[in-house]
């Protein structure tokens, strides 16, 4: 599997949707994609790779199949966009919620959906950002070094 393209994610009722390039044929691309819940472990779609078992030549027409199996298959409904303030930094995702004054994070890297964010809270938006910019710059300083 190739990296996931956060940066061609989309977010659908509840769900983001996160596309792939899933394999070559012919030298053309197949896409597929994974999902993530704002419910997290609590819906059977969370994390899950290709629910439909489509695939697809692009990335748009991966996305319309993943919104159609969301359509159908969703187990409940979103009440707004968990997913609106999502980031990529260096091919990985973050994703920022606000609860009750306090801010925090997801952080999924660019091979695979586990959340490998620190559990912190942090007073703003902007503090929690730099300080994920912070860790993910000396990651990449360390690799870049080896």
């Amino acid at each position: 599997m190739s990296r996931l393209l956060y940066e061609n994610s989309v977010s659908y009722r509840g769900y983001l949707i996160i596309p792939f390039v899933f394999g070559n044929a012919d030298g053309y691309e197949i896409y597929s994609y994974k999902l993530l819940s704002e419910i997290g472990r609590k819906s059977k779609l969370h994390q899950t790779e290709n629910p439909a078992g489509i695939y697809s030549s692009s990335i748009s027409n991966i996305i319309d199949i993943a919104q159609e199996h969301i359509d159908k298959n969703s187990e409940f409904v979103s009440q707004g966009d968990n997913f609106k303030s999502r980031y990529i930094y260096h091919h990985n995702l973050i994703i920022v919620f606000q609860e009750r004054g306090k801010y925090f994070y997801d952080h999924y890297p660019p091979e695979f959906l586990n959340n490998i964010a620190a559990p912190k809270l942090f007073k703003s938006e902007y503090e929690c950002l730099i300080w994920i910019k912070q860790g993910l710059n000396g990651q990449y300083i360390r690799q870049q070094a080896s």
